[in-house]
This record gives structure tokens, sequence and C-alpha cells, in this order.
């Protein structure tokens, strides 16, 4: 593991301004199968994105290069994750996938001390594996999207390839770099 460890907390203002984000790369099948999804279900002026299962949300851009070979060294020796799509699961305002794999919790554990002195109150929490497929409707629509999902629903098998790297542009995220397990 890489030997520096944060020591200085950034202001939120540093953290804020096109901070990094760090998701995990799906298996083509599934990253089309949840994009799908999100295309039909996610309101379209707020849909910028792919789907996509992430990690951590606030990073500071200004850490890139100790964020960059942190990753490399954990996808070297990571090999792909196969996870159990588990459920579709209400989110409220929207609607999610659950996926479940004890070893990317570890990943994250593992990440989230790395980097503990840059971490939002949000990326310090537990992580909680999901693809989400729709967000910020009304309950109303939210719980038909739901039923309409959960009607065909049967669990299966995704693949996480590799961890990728994002920066955010107010909207848009601008892909940085892909780190391949294995």
């Amino acid at each position: 593991m890489i030997d520096h460890i944060p020591t200085q907390k950034h202001t939120m203002n540093e953290q804020t301004k096109h901070p990094l984000i760090v998701t995990l790369a799906l298996d083509e099948s599934s990253q089309t199968y949840f994009t799908r999804l999100r295309e039909k279900y996610f309101p379209k002026e707020r849909n910028y994105l792919q789907a996509h299962l992430t990690l951590f949300h606030k990073l500071p851009r200004e850490e890139r290069p100790v964020i960059s070979r942190t990753l490399t060294e954990v996808s070297q020796v990571t090999q792909e994750l196969s996870l159990e799509v588990a459920e579709v699961k209400s989110i409220g305002r929207g609607v999610a996938f659950m996926l479940k794999r004890e070893r990317l919790i570890t990943i994250h554990r593992q990440l989230s001390r790395q980097w503990h002195a840059w971490l939002t109150l949000q990326d310090q929490q537990k992580l909680w594996p999901h693809v989400t497929v729709q967000n910020k409707v009304s309950p109303k629509e939210a719980q038909r999207t739901l039923e309409q999902l959960f009607s065909s629903f049967e669990p299966f098998t995704a693949t996480g390839t590799g961890l990728q790297l994002w920066e955010y542009r107010g909207g848009p995220w601008e892909f940085v770099w892909m780190y391949p397990f294995g």
C-alpha cells in the first residue's frame, strides 16, 4: 500500500471545485443493462451519466497523483469481483439495484483508511453498493417503477472489472482513468 497518509483536511471549497469521483467498473453486459434502465427511468433533463456504482463522491482534485497511485496499487492486487445483483429497492424518490460482495466492502474500507483526512461525511459512511436507475422523481412515480422492475426481477451476477476515476463538472462527469483489476 502507498505510504502517503493524508494529514491535512481540505476545505469544503477545495473539495467541491471539480472533485474526483471513484466508481466500480462493471462488465459490459451489466453496464449496458443498467444504463438502458437509467435512460428509460431517469428524468431526461437530469440524466448526464451512464449507470454507475459510486465508491467515493468527493475527493480533492489536488490529490489526484496520490489517489491515482493508490488506485493503481489496489487494482493490481485485486481480481475481478463477482457481484450478486440481489434486489431492486426503493430509495424514496427513485429506484436502485443492490449489489453484494464482501470483498468490495473490504476494498472500500481500505481506501477509506488511506484517504480518511479527505473524506466528506457522505464518503465516511459504510458503503451501500447500488446502481441507481431512477432518482429525483415523485414517490408515486418511483413506486410504479419499483413495481415494474420488481415484477420481472431475478437476481443475477455482475462483474466488477476495475476502478474508474472521474472529475465532476457540474453535471456531466469527465472520465480520467480506468484501473483494471488483475
